[in-house]
C-alpha cells in the first residue's frame, strides 16, 4: 500500500545505497540495440521526458530504444543498461487513443550464463514511486547476478510521459509536519492540493481512468512481446506484488516464475484493511520484544504504553522545533496521536528502536519521533507520482466502503484509542473526499480477484510488516498450487533487500523454482532490540 510522502518514508528511503555492480552486456540486453523493423520508430525518438504524445491512431504497442534516464544520484547499473520506452496506448478500450511512453532499462548480469538465462523483470511498490530509485537495492540484492534484470516505470511514474506527479501534493506534505495529522486544516489543505493536481492534469488531455492495475499489467505484457522475450521470472514488492499477481492472472504466457515479497492481494487491498495490517505488525513487534528477556524486563508492556501515548497526544499533541534527520534548519513539527501511528508503521523509527522511543517519549523525550516527523519537510518535488496512487486507490481500494468502515476497522484493530486517529487509515488520510475531487471510476470487481495459478510461485513476507500484514500471505499462497511461503523474522516491508536469507532464497527459487533452498529461515531470530537506561 502507498503513503503520502510526509506521513512515512518508504522501506527503500531507510535501507543505504551500496555501489552497484558493473555487469556487462548480455543476450537479452544486446536485442535492446538492434529492434526489429516492426519495432522502430515513425519519427526520431526523443529523450526521456521529451517523447510526443500520439493521437488519433491505433498503435500497437512498441519498444523504441532510447538513452536511459539520469537521475540527480546517478545509478551505476545504469551505466551499462541498455535502455529505451515502451509506447502503449493510454487506454486499451478505447481504440484511436492516444499513446503514452514508459521508460525502461535491462540491467545486463553480472555473470550471464551460456544460454542466457531467463531475465528478471521488477514491478515496483507504491503505487507511485520511482522505479529506477529501486535498481541500486535490486542489483545490491544480486537480483541481476547471473540473469537479466528489466525495470520499467509504471504508467504515470516519474521518466515516462504523461508523469502524473503532483507537485502541489508534494508542496502540502512539506507543510504537513506542522499540522495535526488528521486535522481540518491538514485535510483542507491537502484536498486542495488534490484538486490542483487532477485539474492541471486533466487541462492536460490525462485520462485519469486509464491509470490501473489492469493497464499496467498489460504494459508488462506488451514489453516481453515487444524485446523478443519468450519467457521471463517475475518479482514485485507491495503494490508490485497486487500487479504481478494481476499480471499473472491475465497474461500468464510466457511467465517462467513468480516472487512476491511484502504481499498486497488484490482481492482483499481495501482502505479498511490498511488497519489489519498495521495492527498485525506493531503486535509482531511487541511480541519478539517479549520474547526477548532483556527487553521485556525493561519495557514491560509495550502495546499499553502505545495506547497512553497516542491518547495522550492526541489529547495534547507536541509542537516542537527539530531539525530533520540529515541536519539543517529546524523545522516545526506537531506530534500527535495519527503522526505517532503513522511512524510507527512507517518504521521511523526503525523497529529495533521502537520499544525505546516510546518509553522516551512517555518520559518526556519525544526526539526520535519528532526527528523522524521532521523528515516530511524534505520533499523531493515533482518525482513521486501520486497521480497514480490516486486512480488505483481510488478506483480500485476505495469503491464498497466509505469512512465509517475505516473507523470501525480502526477501533477493531486498536480497541480504546481516540477515534480522532481511527478515521483515517494509516499512509492515506483523507483518502475517501481526495477520491470525490479525483472522480475516476469503480474498478473493483474487475480487479478485487484472487489469482489461481500453477505457476512456481515464491511468497516473502516480513513479521514486522506493518503496511502489508504477513499473515495474509497465506490464503495467496494457498491459491497458487505450486508455491513455497517464507516469513523472515524482524523484517518489515520490502523485505529481500533488508535479509540475506531473503536474497539467498530468492536466487535459489530462481534457480529451481520448484525447489527453492529455505533452510537459511529456519534459525532466524529478530536483532535484539536497543535497551536505553532507566
Amino acid at each position: 500500500m502507498p503513503q503520502h510522502a510526509a506521513h512515512a518514508v518508504t522501506a527503500a528511503a531507510a535501507l543505504v545505497c551500496l555501489a552497484a555492480f558493473g555487469p556487462a552486456p548480455s543476450s537479452a540486453a544486446a536485442s535492446l540495440s538492434a529492434p526489429s523493423a516492426s519495432a522502430q520508430p515513425a519519427s526520431a525518438p526523443s529523450a526521456f521526458g521529451q517523447p510526443a504524445l500520439r493521437a488519433g491512431t491505433a498503435v500497437p504497442s512498441r519498444f523504441v530504444p532510447g538513452p536511459c534516464p539520469k537521475p540527480p544520484e546517478p545509478i551505476e547499473a545504469l551505466g551499462s543498461a541498455r535502455c529505451g520506452y515502451l509506447e502503449v496506448p493510454e487506454n486499451r478500450s478505447r481504440p484511436g487513443g492516444r499513446t503514452i511512453e514508459l521508460a525502461a532499462a535491462v540491467i545486463p548480469a553480472v555473470r550471464p550464463a551460456k544460454p542466457a538465462q531467463d531475465p528478471v523483470v521488477f514491478m515496483a511498490g507504491g503505487p507511485g514511486g520511482d522505479t529506477f530509485d529501486d535498481v541500486p537495492f535490486l542489483v545490491e540484492s544480486g537480483l541481476n547476478k547471473d540473469r537479466d534484470l528489466i525495470v520499467m516505470a509504471q504508467r504515470g511514474n516519474l521518466y515516462d510521459r504523461p508523469n502524473l506527479a503532483c507537485p502541489e501534493l508534494d508542496r502540502f506534505n512539506t507543510q504537513a509536519v506542522g499540522l495535526g495529522y488528521g486535522a481540518e486544516q491538514a485535510e483542507r489543505l491537502m484536498l486542495k492540493a488534490v484538486r490542483e493536481c487532477r485539474d492541471r492534469l486533466a487541462a492536460e488531455g490525462v485520462d485519469l481512468s486509464a491509470y490501473n492495475t489492469t493497464e499496467n499489467a498489460a504494459d508488462f505484457a506488451d514489453l516481453r512481446r515487444a524485446l523478443g522475450i519468450p519467457r521471463w521470472n517475475v518479482y514485485g514488492y507491495s503494490y508490485g506484488s497486487d500487479l504481478a499477481l494481476t499480471y499473472l492472472r491475465l497474461h500468464p504466457e510466457g511467465i517462467r516464475a513468480v516472487a512476491i515479497d511484502s504481499v498486497t492481494p488484490p482481492q482483499h487491498a481495501t482502505l479498511p484493511w490498511g488497519w489489519s495490517s498495521a495492527a498485525e505488525g506493531i503486535d509482531n513487534i511487541f511480541k519478539a520484544c517479549a520474547a526477548q528477556p532483556a527487553c521485556k524486563s525493561r519495557y514491560p508492556d509495550l502495546p499499553r504504553l502505545l495506547t497512553q501515548q497516542v491518547s495522550k497526544l492526541e489529547a495534547h499533541p507536541l509542537t516542537l522545533n527539530v531539525p530533520p534527520p540529515g541536519g539543517g534548519k529546524p523545522v516545526e513539527v506537531v506530534l500527535d496521536g495519527g503522526a505517532l501511528l503513522n511512524l510507527i508503521v512507517a518504521f521511523t523509527p526503525r523497529p529495533k528502536d521502537i520499544p525505546a522511543a516510546l518509553d522516551e517519549l512517555s518520559r518526556g523525550n519525544p526526539q526520535r519521533f519528532a526527528q523522524a516527523r521532521a523528515a516530511g519537510s524534505v520533499q523531493n518535488v515533482g518525482v513521486f507520482a501520486h497521480g497514480l496512487t490516486e486512480s488505483v486507490a481510488c478506483a480500485e481500494w476505495a469503491p464498497g466502503f466509505s469512512e465509517s468502515d475505516v473507523l470501525e476497522a480502526g477501533r477493531k484493530a486498536f480497541p480504546g484509542w481516540p477515534d480522532t486517529v481511527l478515521a483515517q487509515v494509516p499512509q492515506l488520510p483523507f483518502q475517501y473526499p481526495a477520491c470525490r475531487i479525483w472522480n475516476v471510476p469503480d474498478r473493483a470487481s474487475v480487479q478485487r480477484v484472487a489469482t489461481l495459478s500453477s505457476v512456481p510461485a515464491l511468497v516473502v513476507s516480513g513479521t514486522f510488516d506493518a503496511k502489508t500484514g504477513a499473515s495474509w500471505a497465506k490464503g495467496v499462497a494457498r491459491d497458487l498450487s505450486r508455491s513455497t511461503s517464507v516469513r523472515i523474522p524482524g523484517i518489515g516491508h520490502w523485505v529481500v533487500p533488508q535479509s540475506p536469507c531473503a536474497q539467498h532464497v530468492l536466487a535459489s527459487f530462481l534457480a529451481r523454482p520448484t525447489a527453492p533452498d529455505t533452510t537459511c529461515v529456519d534459525d532466524l531470530e529478530p536483532e535484539p532490540f536497543t535497551i536505553i537506561p532507566k
